[in-house]
């Protein structure tokens, strides 16, 4: 007889190695948490260090850090507060506007008896009226109410609102390269009405008053008014009339606090404020600066102002906390396509008062 046929069982399946994943997750989990560590711990030092003496961080507002740009071993300080782009009230990092953070930072120079005058580093075309008479206000309170002289110091560009904020510090220096002066407002909207017939679109507009919707883009060309018209061009008039006054006072009061070595007005800079630019050497020529130099000059001019033969140069940098590090990594931001070409437009909005040159108007 045959016998039965031997049936040997399936060798059982190898065991699943188990995956690594968590050790990488946790690598990072651990790695931010070090970090996080690290930037508190930073932060809580700085203050004990700032409870000696120094100023403590402003409750409410910008955390800032305070860096050292060059250490020249001197007990006093030049604070270096810089102004760069577009001057407005969007919203930066933090949850803070240009104008908020800038203030923060005067605050901070304030508070420091070590801090015996602040370098404004202006590199901008300008911006919104409303921003840049607040720090320009936020400059004159600061040097009313502590004595301590702000020099501005023009970079590439210190046009229109750029030098609205210059003029009420008590010295200016400019490049003579330095693009400067477009003294002027500018307020500009869009007609889209003809694009609207095109495509077959008709507005519907309800409204309280008759001039509720003088700015629209909708409205037919020759529906506008003289009287809208004159109505718009009175309100740049008034701010045009208000950016001369600051000029005028400004460099009226750095030549009063620096007697013998400032710049006066030409008896007709009016002519030259509208809306043309100027370059640093013009403007030195027609009493808008006080010096052409660089930001060694305006170094020196500072310290000379400040009372003291060498100082450190310092600014104020905003804390990036681990909540704000998280939230790059959480945004979920539409995917846009960009086209570089070398500048970044500025986000202007239509029916907004700016002073900026009008090549930056699109």
């Amino acid at each position: 007889m045959t016998p039965p046929p031997v049936i040997t069982p399936p060798p059982p399946p190898p065991r699943a190695r188990k995956g690594r994943g968590w050790m990488i997750v946790a690598i990072i989990l651990f790695v931010l948490l070090g970090f996080s560590v690290l930037l508190n711990l930073g932060g809580f030092f700085s203050q004990l260090g700032r409870m000696g003496g120094l100023p403590m961080a402003r409750h409410g507002g910008p955390r800032l850090e305070e860096f050292v740009l060059e250490d020249h071993g001197a007990a006093a300080k030049l604070a270096v507060i810089r102004v760069d782009g577009i001057i407005s009230h969007f919203v930066q990092r933090g949850g803070f506007n240009m104008v908020e953070i800038l203030k923060a930072q005067f605050d901070r120079a304030a508070e420091d008896p070590k801090v015996k005058a602040v370098l404004l580093r202006v590199d901008s075309p300008g911006g919104e009226v409303l921003a840049a008479d607040e720090i320009a206000r936020a400059i004159r309170e600061f040097q009313e109410e502590t004595d301590k002289p702000v020099v501005a110091c023009l970079q590439s560009l210190g046009a229109s609102g750029g030098y609205y904020i210059a003029v009420p510090c008590r010295w200016i220096v400019a490049n003579e390269l330095t693009i400067t002066g477009s003294i002027g407002v500018i307020l500009s909207t869009w007609n889209y009405r003809g694009l609207m017939n095109k495509v077959g679109i008709r507005p519907f507009t309800f409204k309280s008053g008759r001039f509720k919707d003088m700015l629209s883009g909708s409205r037919e060309p020759d529906e506008i008014t003289a009287e809208e018209k004159e109505m718009v061009q009175r309100l740049v008039d008034d701010v045009y009339a208000k950016f001369k006054q600051v000029v005028a006072e400004g460099r009226r009061a750095a030549l009063d606090e620096n007697p013998g070595e400032g710049r006066p007005l030409a008896a007709n800079w009016t002519e030259f404020a509208d809306g043309r630019v100027l370059s640093g050497r013009e403007a030195y020529a027609l009493g808008f600066v006080d010096e052409l130099g660089n930001f060694e000059t305006a170094v020196k001019r500072a310290q000379k102002l400040g009372g003291v033969r060498r100082a450190n140069l310092v600014e104020y940098r905003q804390r990036v906390d681990f909540a704000e590090l998280l939230g790059l990594f959480g945004q979920s931001e539409s995917r846009v396509v960009k086209l570089e070409l070398g500048i970044e437009p500025p986000k202007l909005e239509a029916g907004r008062l700016y002073f900026l040159p009008p090549t930056y108007v699109q």
